[in-house]
């Protein structure tokens, strides 16, 4: 995403956003994996604990509670994200923490969360990894939209998996109602969003056929959206090489009842090196560098690098 920076230049930056349709599905132990690989690459970057009402993204990046937050710079305490930007242990990576003191926080009011998004938009680093909050509340699906890059995280749990196309519907209804003005549209929209509609609509090909009777245009564009919309997936805690192929399930599945190209990046095997790590308050990524759920991370950070879908090695260690 292009942008100027203090001094009025333009500078090249990406923001990619992690996210799930639930909590306890890898998303701040991959937004770390992927902030720390892209500092060592020697990249400029900042990670942005996202998950306004419960932020812990510190902690994975093995750094000390904040004395700022997203909480002074949303109250306005003080007026920059630069304000509340703190070092990492690692050069080249920065971290804006999320709220901790205001149980308010977790639901700014719209005002604030724009002025948060553009103050995002226009930090000069490389790369900028949001770690979003769990489910489909509009400050995460807003803060997804908002990125260049939306990565979703996902276990081999029919919850999980049940929530990750919720996301999916979720965050292309929100991009789409917010580009259009047509009240009657916005109004098909809205009732599409409701999971339990009386309209019928269960899926975007339902809302594009509804869209296309109140306005042939307007469903045309509605198309072109849904045609530039790519979410990507990463399975975690994978044990089975069914648990790894459940990404290229997903894929086809939102492809053949969605109408909507997703990516499969790779997975992550399931490690209790994870959680010893985060015992000791250490980047699993760094604690054990050569563990299978560590490669698995780098994997990830390849493929988006490429940018583009590759095909990987399914094969997974028993």
């Amino acid at each position: 995403m292009p942008g100027t920076d203090d001094n009025g230049r333009l500078v090249q930056r990406e923001i990619w956003a992690v996210g799930g349709g639930k909590g306890g599905t890898g998303k701040t132990y991959l937004s770390a994996s992927l902030a720390i690989g892209l500092a060592r690459l020697g990249k400029r970057v900042i990670a942005i604990d996202a998950d306004l009402g419960c932020a812990n993204l510190h902690t994975a990046l093995g750094a000390a509670p904040p004395a700022a937050t997203l909480s002074d710079f949303i109250k306005g305490r003080v007026k920059s994200l630069h304000d509340v930007l703190g070092d990492t242990a690692l050069p080249g990576l920065q971290l804006i923490s999320g709220a901790h003191d205001f149980l308010e926080i977790a639901n700014p009011k719209y005002t604030e969360k724009m002025r948060l998004i553009k103050q995002i938009q226009e930090l000069d680093v490389d790369y900028i990894i949001l770690d979003l909050g769990a489910g489909t509340a509009f400050n995460s699906l807003d803060f997804f939209l908002a990125a260049d890059r939306g990565i979703l995280t996902v276990i081999p749990e029919p919850t999980s998996i049940e929530n990750v196309y919720r996301f999916i519907k979720s965050a292309f209804y929100r991009r789409f109602k917010r580009a259009v003005r047509h009240p009657d549209v916005k109004a098909l929209v809205s009732c599409a969003m409701d999971q339990k509609n009386e309209r019928g609509i269960r899926t975007p090909h339902d809302l594009i056929t509804g869209v296309e009777a109140i306005d042939p245009e307007v469903g045309g564009r509605l198309r072109k959206t849904m045609a530039e919309f790519s979410p990507k997936i990463v399975v975690n805690q994978v044990r089975s090489q069914d648990d790894a192929t459940l990404g290229l399930s997903m894929r086809s599945s939102c492809s053949k009842y969605f109408g909507i190209q997703v990516e499969y990046l790779g997975y992550v095997e399931y490690d209790d090196s994870v959680w010893r790590a985060m015992k000791r308050r250490r980047p699993p990524v760094m604690e054990y560098p050569d563990s299978c759920s560590s490669r698995g991370a780098e994997r990830v950070l390849a493929n988006l690098l490429k940018g583009q879908q590759i095909a990987f090695d399914l094969s997974v260690r028993g």
